[in-house]
C-alpha cells in the first residue's frame, strides 16, 4: 500500500499520483490509512492515470485485513496554490481522447468508473477530509466515501456544462444518490456550486469544522471507526451497499405484506449470509466484554 507497491501495478508520474500510506506518523492511528489525491499545479485534478491508480489502491485496501479505515484527502501543494480536495478532471489531457466516442466510452466506463467502482466495492469505511475545491471528479470521489467532513471554504459542484459535455450516466447516478436529485440537477443544469454549509444542510456532509481543525477531526473520526469491530464495519458496509443499490437508503421499499421484511428481502440475493458472523471471535468478544464491563479487544 505504499507508493512503491502501488507503482508496481499502475505507472505513476512525479506530478500526478494517488498516494496511499498508513497514518503511521499519527499517534493512535493503527489501522488507519491515508489516500491522497496529488496533482500539484492542477488543484489535485484527476488525470487518467490517477483514476487507474485509485482503482489499484482500493483493490489493495479491500484485500488487506489490517486496514480498518481509510482517509481520502487532497494532497497539500508545494506550489503555493490554494488547498483543494480535487478540482475535477485534468482538462489538459481531454483532447487526447474526448473527441472520439469509443475512446471517450473507454475513459469513462473503464478508467473513471473503474476507480469509483473500486471505492464503492470497498468494505473498509472511508472518510473524506475536504478542503477547498471539490468539483466534478472530486464530487464523484467524495460520493463514494461513507463520511464526509469539510472546512467552511470548501466548494462543491460539477459545472461541466460550461465545458460542453454532460456527466457520464453511471457517474450521474452516483452523484445524484449522494447529493440528492435536486442538488444534482442544479449542479449539472445550472452549473451551480455550493459552499460547505449548504452541502451540510442538504445532507451531503457529515459536518463542517474550522479549517485549522479539519485534519485532526478527520483523523479522530477515522480512529474511532478503527477502534471498533472491523468485521461489523465491513458487514455493515456490505448491507448498506445492497440496500442502497438503485436508490437512496431513505427510500427503501416496504415489504409487499406491509411487514418489516423489506431490508432482508433486498439483500437475500447479494451473495453473503448477513448472520454468518454469529460464531465469530469478534462477535463473542464484543458481547463478553460488555458483560464483563471491560473494553473489547478487536
Amino acid at each position: 500500500m505504499n507508493d512503491a507497491a502501488t507503482s508496481e501495478r499502475v505507472p505513476m508520474t512525479a506530478a500526478a499520483q494517488v498516494i496511499a500510506a498508513p497514518a503511521a506518523g499519527d499517534a493512535g492511528a493503527a489501522g488507519v490509512w491515508r489516500v491522497a489525491l496529488s496533482h500539484p499545479g492542477r488543484l489535485n485534478a484527476m488525470s487518467r492515470a490517477m483514476w487507474r491508480q485509485l482503482r489499484a489502491v482500493f483493490e489493495q485496501v479491500q484485500a488487506r485485513a489490517d486496514v480498518r479505515c481509510v482517509i481520502v484527502e487532497g494532497a497539500a501543494s508545494t506550489l503555493g496554490e490554494p488547498a483543494a480536495f480535487c478540482a475535477g478532471g485534468d482538462i489538459s489531457e481531454y483532447p487526447l481522447f474526448r473527441f472520439d466516442a469509443d475512446q471517450l466510452r473507454d475513459f469513462h466506463e473503464g478508467d473513471v468508473w473503474g476507480g469509483l467502482a473500486a471505492m464503492q466495492a470497498c468494505d473498509v469505511p472511508i472518510v473524506a477530509g475536504i478542503a477547498g475545491a471539490c468539483m466534478g471528479a472530486g464530487v464523484e470521489i467524495a460520493s463514494c466515501c461513507d463520511l464526509r467532513i469539510a472546512e467552511p471554504a470548501a466548494r462543491f459542484g460539477a459545472p461541466i456544462a460550461r465545458l460542453g459535455f454532460p456527466m457520464a450516466p453511471r457517474e450521474a447516478q452516483l452523484v445524484a444518490g449522494a447529493v440528492g436529485a435536486m442538488t444534482a440537477r442544479q449542479m449539472l443544469l445550472e452549473a451551480a456550486t455550493f459552499d460547505a454549509h449548504e452541502m451540510a444542510q442538504r445532507g451531503f456532509l457529515s459536518r463542517v469544522v474550522p479549517a485549522a481543525e479539519l485534519q485532526a477531526q478527520v483523523l479522530a473520526t477515522a480512529q474511532r471507526i478503527a477502534a471498533l469491530a472491523p468485521q461489523a464495519a465491513r458487514l455493515n458496509k456490505r448491507t448498506l451497499r445492497a440496500l442502497s443499490a438503485g436508490g437512496h437508503e431513505e427510500k427503501w421499499p416496504a415489504a409487499q405484506d406491509g411487514s418489516a421484511h423489506s431490508a432482508i428481502d433486498l439483500i437475500a440475493d447479494i451473495g453473503f449470509d448477513p448472520y454468518a458472523y454469529a460464531d465469530s471471535a469478534e462477535h463473542r468478544e464484543g458481547i463478553a466484554a460488555f458483560l464483563a464491563k471491560r473494553k473489547p479487544v478487536f
